[in-house]
């Protein structure tokens, strides 16, 4: 898909990769909603683009999780620039450490990272279908296809995210409605860093071990990655190229994968 005069919503728009991604799809001709539940940081977002790009941008605060807002969002692409053509569900959260998140981390965290996503399809897809052609980007995280050391419900949560886009791909894939799930490791934003400020050697520890992985990208170079891979019709977006690798070695043998992983946490444990 060329991106050109076509309409975008990005969510978590207010920072990091979904910033990049509004600038970038704005530099490309396209027509942007920027969405974040920083409603200051999406204006900011948006008015730093319409002065390279004027008209490019329009910004709405909120809690994008929510089945209401996702429609306002939706309503506001409408009147502004014309019928919703790309939803970049990209707002995540960290979530929180080890077994002891609560009930209520849990359930803000798949509200964020995957019902979110479920919801946007769900207001989305019916729409796509009529007018025979859509697209869902959807960001998981290299977590979703590993894991994440230190936090379950992160590493749970992207996992179901890049299951709920494989499975939009095979059930629409063929009635015009395109998929690609944004599977990153390292970016250099604010959500890297949040475990290396706490005062616990686990979250410290789930930083590290991402920033130790491989290079840690800034999040225009992710989202020139996202462009292409739309360009190209490509479902998974990798970034960050060792991820593949990991991924097929997780797939050859899994044990082999887990018992690495543990011996990587102790270390990095042994660091903290």
């Amino acid at each position: 898909m060329n991106v050109a005069r076509r309409v975008a919503v990005v969510t978590g728009g207010g920072a990091g990769i979904g910033s990049a991604l509004a600038a970038r799809l704005a530099r490309e001709g396209a027509r942007v909603v920027v969405a974040d539940l920083d409603a200051d940081s999406a204006r900011a977002v948006s008015e730093r683009v319409n002065a390279k790009h004027p008209g490019s941008t329009v910004s709405a605060g909120g809690d994008v999780s929510d089945t209401e807002r996702i429609q306002q969002l939706v309503d506001l692409a409408e009147s502004s620039f014309g019928p919703v053509d790309l939803y970049f569900a990209n707002a995540g959260i960290a979530g929180a450490l080890g077994l002891d998140a609560s009930e209520q981390d849990w359930d803000r965290s798949i509200d964020v990272n995957l019902r979110a996503h479920i919801r946007a399809a769900r207001l989305l897809v019916p729409r796509w279908l009529e007018r025979g052609e859509g697209y869902f980007v959807s960001t998981a995280s290299a977590a979703g296809l590993l894991t994440q050391i230190g936090s379950a419900t992160y590493a749970v949560t992207k996992h179901a995210a890049v299951a709920f886009a494989e499975w939009l791909s095979v059930t629409y894939g063929d009635r015009g409605v395109r998929v690609s799930c944004l599977c990153p490791m390292g970016e250099n934003t604010k959500l890297l860093s949040l475990g290396e400020d706490s005062e616990g050697a686990l979250g410290r520890a789930a930083t590290r071990a991402v920033t130790s992985a491989g290079d840690v990208l800034e999040p225009a170079e992710v989202a020139d990655a996202v462009l292409a891979a739309i360009e190209d019709e490509r479902f998974l977006i990798l970034p960050h190229e060792d991820v593949l690798e990991m991924y097929r070695h997780k797939g050859s043998d899994y044990d082999r994968l887990l018992r690495g992983m543990r011996r990587y946490q102790s270390s990095l444990l042994a660091q903290a």
